[in-house]
């Protein structure tokens, strides 16, 4: 009967000292940067906007690296426009991107320019008319043949399907 006690006894220890006050977890380093986004890609001439890419609406994303630094991010496309995924220098406080010119492409073998980079805060407007955040940057592919400049730019995916293309 002892014994029972005892390892009852154990077993409540165990219990009250393990349930702890929950934890917040927190956010990244590039919390305000990160996200889902719907952008459209336009060629770019001699500063001059010639018009769409002819790829319409896609996604694409932002994230932290494993680093988690306020300092780097990835960015990507999904493979939905031209198949790139890369990590990029931020200013975290100034919510801007770019790389040290072409980097390497992680989806394939291309180097991959970003430059003008930024994410400016509840600058966009939703097609449901609703503010969201607005990115857009330059973007600049080595295995181009055409050597063409684009300009991504888009808003912060919402998740309302008033919102989605």
């Amino acid at each position: 009967m002892k014994r029972y006690i005892g390892c009852l006894l154990t077993m409540f220890c165990i219990l009250l000292t393990s349930c702890d006050k929950e934890t917040e977890p927190g956010g990244t380093s590039v919390e305000k940067m990160a996200g889902d986004w719907w952008v459209t890609a336009h060629i770019m001439q001699d500063g001059q906007d010639m018009g769409d890419a002819g790829v319409g609406h896609f996604r694409m994303y932002t994230y932290n690296t494993a680093a988690n630094l306020p300092t780097e991010m990835w960015l990507e496309d999904g493979g939905n426009f031209w198949d790139f995924r890369l990590r990029v220098a931020v200013d975290y406080p100034n919510r801007t991107f770019s790389t040290n010119g072409f980097v390497p492409n992680i989806s394939y073998d291309c180097g991959v320019s970003i430059t003008g980079g930024q994410i400016l805060e509840g600058a966009a407007t939703t097609p449901s008319g609703m503010p969201a955040d607005s990115i857009v940057y330059f973007i600049q592919f080595d295995d181009d043949v055409n050597n063409l400049l684009y300009k991504i730019s888009g808003f912060r995916r919402t998740g309302f399907d008033a919102d989605d293309f």
